[in-house]
């Protein structure tokens, strides 16, 4: 059996509910991951996601900023929940998800500070926010080995690769691709032995984005997008991976966010 797992940063779960709905109902993700939902947990639509199929809902909200939740068809339970970087801002959710085909898949859904505009910690608390969060995150102790099925998604705010941005040159200054931060989030990587899901399937020599600023006139004529959304997973989850999409389109649907959801096909 394929199952999909997809992570979007919706930028306002209610005010976008609509948007969900439509991408749901379009491409029938098993489990799904929202970053910046931008509610309490009380006023989570989660009756909207239960009519969608979604009977197994787990939320990390927050009033008006931040907050993540992991939405699943399979049964799930909680894990412990991270801070990271010692504060309260609702930025991770752990959950395991039951597998049809049986064992389990643990799901982590992270929504890494975005970093504020200037390239330094020492004039921007935003910016040291995010490298002490990507600090933090690289000396997590996973509690599981590679042959474990698990997944470390979501908005992490750092493009890596120079194909993951419009312009390497042009953006080596600007916060998202700046070398602290790739070698900040290569560390991550490399340290939790995680695979780029997504670049096992999409040559890495290929352009790809799933971020788009609002500030642009006409983005798509402009094209200007780095790619900030990402599936990570086990040496386990990579065995098992078998397709990975890009909804592109969605960031010109009525209303976006300026992120497009990132999709995961494996072996479940």
């Amino acid at each position: 059996m394929t199952l999909r797992i997809s992570t979007w940063n919706i930028n306002s779960v209610r005010l976008r509910f609509d948007l969900v709905a439509r991408f749901v109902r379009e491409t029938r993700p098993d489990i799904l991951c929202l970053q910046e939902i931008k509610c309490r947990d009380e006023l989570f639509p989660a009756d909207g996601f239960r009519e969608l199929g979604f009977q197994h809902i787990a939320i990390c909200g927050q009033a008006g900023y931040h907050g993540v939740a992991t939405l699943s068809k399979l049964p799930l339970e909680p894990l412990p929940r991270q801070s990271f970087c010692g504060t309260e801002e609702a930025r991770h959710l752990g959950v395991k998800v039951a597998l049809p085909g049986g064992g389990t898949l643990a799901v982590h859904n992270i929504y890494v500070p975005a970093g504020g505009d200037i390239p330094d910690p020492e004039l921007n608390p935003k910016f040291r926010q995010k490298l002490a969060y990507l600090a933090a995150l690289a000396k997590w102790e996973r509690g599981w080995a590679d042959d474990a099925n698990a997944v470390l998604v979501g908005d992490f705010n750092v493009a890596p690769l120079e194909t993951d941005v419009w312009s390497h040159k042009q953006l080596l200054k600007v916060v998202s691709h700046t070398p602290v931060e790739v070698e900040a989030l290569e560390k991550v990587r490399e340290d939790g032995r995680w695979v780029d899901l997504v670049r096992r399937v999409i040559p890495p020599e290929q352009k790809i984005y799933s971020w788009w600023s609002y500030r642009a006139r006409d983005w798509a004529a402009a094209d200007r997008g780095r790619r900030l959304d990402h599936i990570w997973g086990s040496a386990a989850m990579a065995e098992r991976t078998r397709g990975v999409s890009v909804l592109k389109e969605a960031r010109g649907w009525p209303g976006p966010s300026d992120h497009v959801p990132v999709t995961l096909e494996f072996e479940g």
